[in-house]
């Protein structure tokens, strides 16, 4: 039978104290991204509360006049923190740019990090008291989320359960609320965003229930990915493709533009990019290679492989 939406699946099982219920889990998602790449998930760490006031504090940034917006935009940091204006960045492969502006918050590393490397400053709005520290709660919600994720991950590879624990705790992740204002003419090529496989380990996108996100299926059709309103959509990134050796599928999506009559709307999304820290190995694991997977990549870090990606959609020299 071939999947119209994406599989859903409940973090609640594998939270249970019943090892039948992780298990049912680690299952589930793992054959989810054998097959899709994408899963809808509830019982995540987000509260309604949060995230209503996230949408809050997001709207009201990119409801700025343009001018203060600009301010934050920051020359030199390849557009890693803060403020990115329209049209910047497009698809590997395409030259529109794509229909969006959006806002960076990064990493704010625990003490003990010991990191090799030095993520750049968040930026701080001053004209709202409020967005960055309700940017960073939610920042690291989802991350949470995002471990739990990869913890069963782990176990559905074989490996230990911990596994990512160290690599992404003080990862390089981003959150990126993003603003597809409403269309007011026939776009010439350029669609919100689009056709593209993520970079990082895995996404984790609130803001996908109100539509246009779009997920190519193995034979080729591309299917509508509706989650329920209070599900997130998560997706395997092509570093843990690589990873595991294409065991699990970085998948194609794309968000594409809403019929006519809802041009005038507004659409905001909120993507969680988990990224580990630059020095992680993603050299194909042992557990995935066998003679009728034969490794298919050379050694690499996540490190030079984020820097190989950023020069090809445009965001690196």
């Amino acid at each position: 039978m071939e999947m119209n939406n994406i599989p859903s699946v409940d973090l609640a099982d594998f939270l249970s104290d019943d090892p039948k219920r992780k298990e049912k889990f680690v299952n589930e998602i793992g054959k989810a991204y054998e097959e899709i790449g994408f899963v809808a998930l509830r019982s995540h760490f987000l509260s309604d509360n949060l995230v209503e006031e996230l949408y809050k504090e997001v709207k009201a940034f990119f409801d700025l006049p343009v001018e203060t917006k600009k301010k934050y935009e920051i020359e030199g940091l390849a557009g890693q923190r803060g403020y990115i204006s329209f049209g910047k960045e497009h698809a590997k492969g395409k030259k529109e740019g794509d229909l969006k502006e959006f806002w960076h918050f990064g990493q704010e590393p625990s003490e003990d990090a010991n990191l090799t490397e030095e993520y750049p400053e968040n930026v701080q709005v001053e004209e709202l008291k409020d967005f960055n520290h309700v940017g960073m709660e939610a920042y690291r919600m989802l991350e949470k989320t995002g471990i739990f994720v990869l913890r069963a991950l782990a176990l559905y590879i074989g490996l230990d359960e911990h596994y990512f624990d160290h690599w992404v705790s003080n990862g390089n992740s981003i959150l990126r609320p993003i603003h597809y204002p409403p269309i007011t003419e026939e776009p010439k090529g350029a669609v919100r965003a689009g056709a593209h496989g993520d970079i990082n380990l895995i996404t984790l996108l609130m803001g996908a229930s109100t539509g246009g996100l779009q997920v190519l299926r193995k034979d080729g059709e591309w299917i509508d990915a509706i989650p329920k309103e209070d599900e997130l959509v998560i997706n395997v990134g092509d570093m843990l493709e690589r990873h595991t050796n294409n065991k699990l599928r970085s998948t194609i999506h794309r968000v594409t533009n809403p019929p006519k009559d809802e041009w005038g709307n507004p659409r905001y999304s909120i993507p969680f990019f988990m990224h580990p820290r630059s020095e992680m190995p993603l050299n194909c694991l042992e557990e995935c290679i066998d003679e009728n997977s034969p490794k298919a990549y050379p050694d690499i870090t996540a490190g030079e492989f984020l820097h190989q990606r950023l020069v090809e959609i445009g965001l690196k020299k």
